[in-house]
């Protein structure tokens, strides 16, 4: 960060008092601009034994598949972003069953939150950002195709959970991977 965000002065690179990072502070208002991860959402949407995938029509990895996820929006809950960026990307309507996993990715500044999740209908086509939408049993999804590694271990979490009969909460560190 070069100028503040606030008065538009000059900013610099400094360890406020009482903190032990370095933060952008500005010189002229002495406001901190604190940079925090930011939080993706999502969810597994499941119609009978099936999940429901997207193919991505935008970068990073556009034509890959993936659940519905993305970025949180100020003022809505992580729930609230997995089912709103579900509709928006698979043009879904779900009902979440509860807080599935969350990953960290501190390489990238990120954390993810998925929520199990019902479709309401068998209802979907794709939003702006989907090539295409489609309902995968497990055998018919495309394993090598996945965007992203919080992807794949979400479905793979959820399947050998679906087995078991019992859908554990997990928390999962990825340190560093190829496709985040």
């Amino acid at each position: 960060m070069k100028f503040c965000s606030q008065c538009g002065a000059e900013t610099k690179v400094a360890t406020p008092i009482g903190d032990s990072r370095l933060r952008d502070i500005c010189d002229a208002c002495g406001i901190v601009h604190y940079q925090n991860p930011r939080i993706i959402a999502g969810c597994i949407p499941v119609w009978d034994d099936k999940v429901l995938l997207c193919k991505r029509a935008i970068n990073p990895r556009k034509g890959y598949w993936t659940l519905p996820a993305g970025f949180m929006e100020m003022g809505e809950t992580t729930e609230q972003a997995a089912t709103r960026e579900t509709f928006e990307e698979a043009q879904a309507v779900v009902k979440t069953e509860g807080l599935y996993v969350v990953f960290n990715l501190p390489h990238i500044n990120q954390v993810y939150t998925i929520y199990r999740s019902s479709l309401l209908k068998p209802e979907f086509s794709s939003g702006v950002e989907s090539l295409e939408t489609r309902l995968f049993s497990e055998q018919d999804i495309p394993w090598d195709e996945l965007a992203f590694e919080t992807m794949r271990l979400s479905l793979q979490y959820y399947f050998a959970d679906r087995v078991r009969g019992q859908f554990d909460f997990r928390t999962t560190d990825i340190i560093d991977e190829t496709h985040t």
